[in-house]
């Protein structure tokens, strides 16, 4: 069984700055915190390195092939980790960031080839909720967001829903109590002209289209 260690309670509006160093901490020795985001919880680990990527496909018992979505600090990270932004990811930023939607872009040869399953294409997000931002702001390195549960299974809106290997393999749980649920993210790939949106999660199609044609 795991320890009660592992489980801490986290005020999802004003996250305590203690418990958000704590996983910071944790983060920057490489180490896997499940977070709270707005629809359902997520896994979060340095997305620069590969030790800590692949803890993150071994909780989730993923397979190579999907690529995992990074969340960023601030905007100006971005020219860290993708080749270019095109003028309609900015129009797209603008509109949306920080918010629930997620950006795909060509990304820089440095990018783990775990992350983009080897599509050389990375997701970013610049996340809204409280925590997440506090925990990205505190370690400021991009890190994992990808959705806290075994692969091919609904995501956790509740941390009674995650599995208990999940748990236990994890150095730290922030547990904000029950969150909307929902689809997550919507995911645009901003490589194309016009834009492919590969789902559609918080932010409609047509929110997009309209910020598309101005």
């Amino acid at each position: 069984m795991h320890n009660g260690q592992t489980i801490v309670s986290i005020d999802p509006v004003n996250p305590e700055p203690d418990i958000i160093a704590r996983a910071g901490k944790i983060l920057q020795k490489n180490g896997v915190v499940i977070f709270p985001a707005k629809c359902l919880y997520g896994i979060a680990a340095n997305a620069l390195d590969e030790t800590a990527i692949e803890k993150v496909f071994q909780l989730k018992q993923r397979p190579l092939n999907n690529p995992v979505l990074v969340l960023i600090p601030n905007k100006t990270m971005l020219a860290d980790l993708v080749t270019s932004i095109s003028k309609q990811a900015y129009k797209l930023m603008d509109a949306f960031w920080p918010g629930n939607i997620t950006l795909v872009f060509e990304g820089k040869k440095h990018i783990s080839r775990r992350l983009t399953a080897n599509t050389g294409k990375i997701g970013i997000r610049f996340p809204f909720h409280p925590v997440v931002k506090a925990l990205v702001e505190y370690v400021n390195f991009p890190i994992t967001g990808t959705s806290a549960n075994l692969s091919g299974q609904k995501g956790c809106s509740h941390i009674n829903q995650l599995s208990s290997s999940m748990i236990d393999q994890a150095d730290l749980v922030l547990d904000a109590g029950r969150l909307k649920g929902g689809s997550g993210s919507t995911i645009v790939d901003v490589t194309t002209s016009p834009v492919a949106i590969l789902r559609e999660g918080e932010v409609s199609i047509s929110q997009i289209n309209k910020i598309m044609s101005t």
